[in-house]
């Protein structure tokens, strides 16, 4: 799969890896490391879900697992991998289908909360939802 990271000056980086998820560490990576701060958001090809307040690219349409969940602001989107956010610190919520170690996800670019993502079920049935992400459909651009 190819992805392209494009930074806001413009200057575009084509990488080809395996997957969404480690082709966001290396850009993480080089973030912090040699380009003195620049932000680059991976651009993805296809059908996608987009951040609604600045149209940065979340979620390919093919990563999408379930669309019957529900938040405080309506209706969420449950998805394997998503790009360009920030992952918040961990804590307990008590949610409609039990207890959850989860935390919230930003936005890379507009640092507004898109979800969350699922780092603990406590209960059986709900173990898999471990390691996937909740995009709030409020928050989306489809």
């Amino acid at each position: 799969m190819a992805f392209s990271a494009v930074d806001r000056d413009g200057i575009s980086i084509v990488r080809t890896v395996g997957c969404v998820v480690c082709n966001f560490k290396c850009i993480q990576e080089t973030r912090r490391g040699d380009t003195m701060g620049r932000l680059y958001l991976i651009q993805l090809d296809g059908r996608i879900y987009s951040c609604r307040h600045c149209r940065s690219h979340l979620a390919q349409c093919d990563e999408l697992v379930s669309k019957s969940f529900h938040c405080r602001h309506g209706k969420a989107y449950l998805f394997n991998t998503v790009v360009n956010v920030s992952v918040g610190p961990l804590e307990d919520r008590m949610m409609t289908t039990g207890k959850h170690a989860v935390a919230d996800i930003f936005c890379n670019s507009c640092q507004q909360v898109v979800g969350w993502k699922y780092e603990v079920a406590y209960e059986k049935s709900q173990k898999y939802k471990e390691g996937k992400f909740i995009l709030e459909r409020y928050a989306l651009l489809p």
